[in-house]
């Protein structure tokens, strides 16, 4: 194989495509967003299984330089009961979805590997030896496989099953936010989680001088153009009579927040067709309850080059790839929409 195109500059296309350098096979990514992408002011953690995915692509390394160690998770009620202390299985590293893309994606460009940003996938069509993928600023590009690394809202899924299921409301908004300071004394490697009367709340405070924070917060869809103070006042509200942290944590915070809300794909029937695949929340998006989204979408893409590597024939490694990581993902989207449910 000679050629292939990656739609989606993001963690699962940054990933996908040093794979496949590693593997021989080149790749061009091709990015929608003019930099980063959605959620960029959000955070995250790598687990140890994406950790293991980063050290086979060569990446772990730098993910370590960029980030923080997620040593423990400390659990309390709403009364400020501490319930249980829970290590984390590491190595796990804390980092801003921006700095994770940034970090891949420089790795991509240091290697050699084009990414190109402003080009968001309109069409594609299969040929006789490959695919065209058209863009919206009218460019065309020219592949073997085209692999869809475009997020929860994907194109490509579209365009390979134009039933394929629209992404689900998990009945959740989600909230990021960064305060100044320390204000409730957590130790830099650890997650206080809060079960709280009206919100999930976690918080560490990594060491960068700042307390990141999320709340995840039960409600109906909510019209668009929140703004960030909306956002902000809402988590305050749903913290506010708890006698947590929580609270003073979001009043330590100005405008450094970001919010949305929580959707997933249980299952998507087809992963791929005899010229495009998924990979990534493309695939299988999760809520963040599991923090595994990352981490599954670093997994398919040494699943997918490694499946590219042993079979010959495109078709027999990308049903080899599928099989690989179907069961797997599904069972933890539903796993963690169980968490969700029961700690929203």
């Amino acid at each position: 194989m000679t050629r292939v195109l990656i739609v989606g500059g993001g963690v699962a296309g940054a990933a996908t495509a040093l794979a496949l350098r590693q593997v021989g096979i080149a790749a061009t990514v091709y990015e929608a967003h003019e930099s980063g992408g959605d959620d960029a002011g959000a955070f995250l953690t790598v687990m140890a299984n994406g950790m293991a995915a980063l050290d086979t692509i060569g990446a772990a390394q730098a993910v370590i330089d960029a980030s923080y160690p997620a040593a423990a998770v400390e659990l309390f009620d709403a009364s400020g009961n501490h319930l249980q202390h829970r290590a984390i299985e590491g190595p796990a590293r804390t980092l801003s979805r921006a700095t994770l893309y940034r970090v891949m994606q420089d790795l991509a460009i240091d290697r050699g590997i084009p990414v190109l940003h402003g080009k968001r996938l309109v069409a594609a069509d299969a040929t006789d030896g490959g695919v065209i993928a058209r863009f919206a600023d009218g460019d065309v590009a020219e592949g073997e496989l085209l692999i869809g690394a475009d997020g929860i809202h994907s194109r490509v899924r579209q365009l390979i099953d134009a039933a394929a299921p629209t992404p689900r409301y998990t009945g959740q908004h989600v909230v990021y936010g960064y305060a100044a300071g320390n204000p409730a004394g957590g130790a830099p490697d650890a997650y206080h989680m809060v079960f709280g009367s009206r919100a999930f709340f976690g918080f560490t405070a990594p060491g960068d001088g700042r307390t990141w924070w999320f709340a995840r917060i039960p409600g109906d869809s909510v019209p668009g153009g929140t703004t960030v103070e909306q956002w902000r006042e809402l988590a305050l509200a749903a913290v506010r009579d708890d006698a947590t942290p929580a609270a003073a944590i979001v009043e330590a915070t100005g405008t450094d927040v970001v919010g949305g809300e929580s959707y997933d794909i249980p299952t998507t029937p087809n992963w791929h067709n005899e010229r495009m695949v998924l990979v990534g929340d493309a695939a299988h998006a999760a809520s963040p309850a599991a923090a595994q989204g990352a981490s599954m979408a670093l997994e398919d893409a040494v699943a997918l080059a490694t499946a590219m590597r042993e079979q010959a024939d495109l078709t027999a490694a990308l049903t080899a790839y599928e099989k690989k990581r179907r069961a797997q993902t599904e069972q933890t989207v539903a796993a963690s929409a169980r968490m969700g449910r029961n700690s929203g």
